[in-house]
């Protein structure tokens, strides 16, 4: 089996348009969820993490007509771009494939007021993906990921495993969501939102919020190209405990089934673990059973959504990213919004910036119909 490096990546978030750029916000320990007024998202205020959307126009016309693309589209292709920028890969060889995490793609296309200029068939993934593949001209059809908020942590690991199995030598990972009305209100339905940036693990915590992201994370077998300080991205696994449509099991039965299956592969010690953390009551306590029943209570762990909140399909590829940056840096970023346990089992949540020396994090995820997932990532 070959190693899988990471090459390059990007990340474009209410906080900046690179990696670089987001990474200093989070060091700061400044959040992008703000207060909005837009009545084509909500009737009222309402919290969340939203890309500039004049900055966006006016990067992507310097390389594309913005009027050709969604706003979906825009995101996702110009973080790709800046990736693929910075490496010196052959993308359009048949030996790379491009594989894009998302749950709700164009969903805005279907909303009269966005008035794109597009065919609706472009609400369809593939569709979405298709025109993302066109753009780069890559070879290969694309692959879609799709599984609630596990997304961008899968599409990691299946493209890890296609270069480990010798199917392909690059893979570009694109995790792309969008803050919609459609979003809005699916999660204010469960009741779920917080007026007010996310406090994960916090006992204080109210509930999620919402944020938008375009993430990419290129992998490759080629050591050359990786990137340094190397990055190996190891074994993941996902796992379903089949208990409820959106609830997570009590017992957190299957993170912790995800979470020893990665561990079976390793004879280092985890040194961080970067949650999904989405300051829901169910989700935080249940990621805090699984991991102290995998015995990684003392194990420092942060969650990012304090300053992007649940980006959906881009949370898994935006917070391995951050990981990433972290085993290059050896620095952890903070839990922002966190002052105080609020979950049953005793975990080491981050409450402050720490430099540290870091080789082996885990990168966990859980979503909606039981799913959840982890990956290894060791420098």
């Amino acid at each position: 089996m070959r190693k899988v490096y990471a090459a390059s990546d990007n990340i474009i978030s209410s906080l900046g348009f690179t990696t670089r750029e987001n990474a200093d916000f989070l060091m700061a320990g400044e959040t992008g969820i703000k207060l909005h007024e837009d009545i084509r998202i909500s009737p009222s205020p309402y919290w969340a993490s939203q890309v500039n959307n004049s900055v966006l126009i006016q990067q992507f016309s310097e390389f594309a007509e913005p009027k050709k693309f969604t706003r979906f589209e825009q995101l996702a292709i110009s973080s790709i771009r800046d990736a693929i920028l910075k490496c010196h890969v052959n993308f359009t060889s048949p030996r790379t494939l491009f594989i894009l995490s998302t749950t709700k793609g164009n969903v805005d296309i279907f909303d009269v007021r966005t008035n794109y200029a597009v065919d609706s068939d472009r609400a369809y993934l593939w569709k979405t993906a298709s025109i993302i593949q066109q753009f780069f001209n890559l070879a290969n059809t694309p692959l879609v990921v799709s599984n609630a908020c596990i997304s961008g942590v899968v599409a990691i690991i299946i493209g890890a495993r296609l270069i480990r199995s010798g199917r392909f030598d690059h893979i570009i990972v694109c995790g792309t969501d969008l803050v919609t009305e459609f979003v809005l209100s699916g999660f204010n339905s469960f009741l779920s939102l917080c007026a007010g940036p996310c406090k994960p693990f916090d006992k204080d915590r109210q509930g999620l919020s919402l944020g938008e992201a375009a993430g990419t994370l290129i992998l490759t077998c080629d050591k050359d190209l990786a990137a340094r300080p190397e990055v190996c991205i190891g074994e993941g696994y996902s796992s379903n405990d089949a208990n409820h449509i959106s609830g997570p099991s009590r017992t957190g039965e299957g993170l912790y089934i995800a979470i020893m299956r990665a561990l079976e592969h390793s004879q280092s010690k985890v040194d961080y673990i970067s949650a999904h953390g989405t300051a829901t009551p169910y989700n935080d306590e249940m990621e805090s059973v699984a991991i102290n029943r995998a015995k990684l209570g003392d194990v420092p762990v942060n969650s990012l959504k304090g300053f992007w909140g649940h980006t959906l399909g881009a949370a898994g590829v935006v917070e391995t990213i951050a990981g990433i940056f972290s085993l290059r840096n050896d620095f952890l970023f903070k839990t922002l919004g966190y002052s105080e346990s609020g979950v049953s089992q005793s975990i080491a949540v981050i409450s402050e910036n720490r430099q540290t020396t870091v080789h082996n994090i885990l990168k966990i995820a859980s979503g909606f119909g039981g799913s959840n997932a982890s990956l290894l990532i060791t420098k």
